[in-house]
């Protein structure tokens, strides 16, 4: 292995940087930098904003590609309007994580939201945004009808009094031993969620993985809000930055964006949302819910759920 490794240093380009992301303990994806734009330590992750050739401006956290300037909108768009869409007027709705801010910025397109509110950790993932990556969010911090809330995702959960929320957007890290996000992938997070924060008809949505790399954690996550709430469903996307097909569960008591036809995604666009769309609409949305046969197959063969005492986790 050693001597691979070294043949494969010397394959690469000497004159640039390069991003070296772990994929398994096996495969590795690598990304030239053209410039370094900044590197810093919070109290919870190690944070690098890098210019890479192929993808434009990167967000690495922790040694892990969270979203580049040339692709962010897949990931984004995907995230949020299969749910949004998917409850009938959505008005108030819930971030965790996600501290780019995309987010906000695809949820204020829609005419029906009233309030959101988004909860992060780290107020330096979000300062380090609000400087570098503006065509993240656009401004939406700024936005009246924008909530911020700095604190433990968890934490909020537990202790929620307030008004529940029609949509639930989990734009967590992915689900590492020690990283912030770990505990929040698990049956009594998802319980908390269930209990405290989301109405009787809301839909939560959460990231889950790639379906290439890691299909034994996303099915985990399938399986654990399965265990919570009535209807689940997997949805992929190919990522450029991700090197990977990503994949989102969404999960409610009352609606599956699954069942949405083409057109009627065409409509509730028409109807609903204010500005462009880059990525989704009504083909793009039945194509996500499509999954090939072996990943059906793989996916069906797992049964364990995550708890905290073992929650969901990569193979690194």
């Amino acid at each position: 292995m050693g001597v691979s490794w070294r043949m494969q240093l010397d394959y690469l380009e000497p004159r640039w940087l390069w991003h070296f992301e772990w994929q398994t303990p096996r495969e590795f994806s690598a990304d030239a930098i053209d410039k370094v734009v900044y590197i810093g330590k919070s109290k919870y992750q190690i944070i690098e904003v890098v210019e890479t050739f192929e993808h434009g401006r990167t967000l690495i956290l922790d040694g892990r590609i969270q979203s580049a300037e040339k692709d962010e909108w897949i990931y984004h768009e995907a995230i949020v309007h299969p749910p949004m869409l998917a409850h009938p007027w959505p008005e108030r709705a819930l971030v965790i994580g996600g501290g780019e801010g995309a987010n906000l910025r695809e949820l204020l397109k829609h005419k029906s939201v009233k309030e959101i509110v988004m909860v992060d950790l780290d107020k330096k993932v979000i300062n380090i945004a609000k400087k570098y990556l503006w065509k993240w969010h656009q401004g939406a911090f700024e936005n009246p009808k924008v909530k911020l809330i700095i604190g433990d995702g968890r934490k909020f959960v537990s202790e929620y009094p307030g008004e529940k929320f029609d949509v639930v957007i989990l734009d967590l890290t992915d689900p590492v031993a020690g990283g912030p996000s770990y505990y929040l992938y698990t049956y009594e997070f998802y319980s908390l969620i269930k209990k405290n924060v989301v109405k009787p008809d809301g839909v939560v949505v959460t990231q889950a993985t790639s379906l290439v790399y890691s299909i034994e954690a996303h099915a985990m996550i399938r399986n654990t809000l399965a265990k919570v709430f009535k209807k689940t469903s997997t949805y992929k996307v190919f990522v450029p930055a991700f090197h990977s097909i990503w994949s989102f569960v969404v999960a409610s008591d009352k609606w599956d964006p699954k069942e949405l036809s083409k057109e009627e995604v065409e409509k509730r666009i028409r109807e609903r949302i204010v500005g462009e769309l880059r990525f989704y609409d009504g083909e793009t949305h039945v194509e996500m819910f499509l999954l090939p046969k072996h990943i059906r197959k793989r996916i069906s063969e797992i049964k364990e759920v995550a708890y905290d005492k073992k929650p969901p986790s990569l193979p690194l």
